[in-house]
């Protein structure tokens, strides 16, 4: 163990152990927070036996957990390599180069897990893009940045939901649905007030 202790507290060995500590950390942050999410979708809204949607679970959470756990691993390393390649200095250009052959292995195949986890961070992508005018001081306030994009979204997300509706996520066209398409008719006071249909 002593030795062990000394490989993992030698400088020398630093930048590789980042990668395998960045695999670990990967997979126990996606289990933290895929495990959760399947257990209370299984339970809600998965039909069929108990085994069946504990398999669920144990698959959605083994998935998402491989899948940080190696992107992390391809990140890290591919800076560790593009670095390397530079005179041993980090580029500005590294961890997009880096992110991007992670994103297009770990991330590329088209499935529901892969597609929250885009979403996700697609969502917090645009909203930081829209935060990088008033950090850089190119627009005075946020409160000219924020309602410009909140407007753009809606404007968009409705735009499609009329005219390309199938485009749309099922559960966005479903919500959507529900609010602004359903709400168009009624045939009695019971169907107005009380029940959708």
């Amino acid at each position: 163990m002593e030795t062990l202790t000394q490989i993992a507290l030698n400088p020398k060995y630093h930048d590789a152990l980042t990668i395998l500590k960045g695999f670990r950390n990967g997979v126990v942050y996606g289990t933290r927070i895929r495990f959760p999410h399947a257990l209370v979708m299984a339970f809600l809204f998965k039909s069929g036996s108990i085994q069946d949607k504990f398999r669920y679970i144990f698959k959605a959470t083994k998935q998402h957990a491989k899948n940080l756990g190696t992107f992390a691993t391809i990140y890290k390393a591919a800076m560790f390599a593009l670095k390397r390649l530079n005179g041993n200095k980090e580029a500005d250009i590294h961890p997009f180069i880096a992110g991007l052959l992670g994103g297009y292995y770990v991330f590329g195949e088209n499935n529901s897990i892969n597609q929250q986890i885009v979403l996700y961070i697609f969502a917090r992508v645009v909203l930081a893009t829209v935060k990088i005018p008033v950090k850089r001081q190119i627009i005075d306030a946020p409160q000219h940045t924020y309602p410009v994009f909140a407007a753009v979204c809606w404007g968009l997300v409705m735009y499609l939901f009329k005219h390309d509706a199938d485009t749309l996520q099922p559960s966005l066209r479903s919500s959507m649905q529900y609010i602004y398409k359903d709400s168009d008719s009624w045939n009695s006071l019971r169907t107005l007030i009380w029940h959708n249909k």
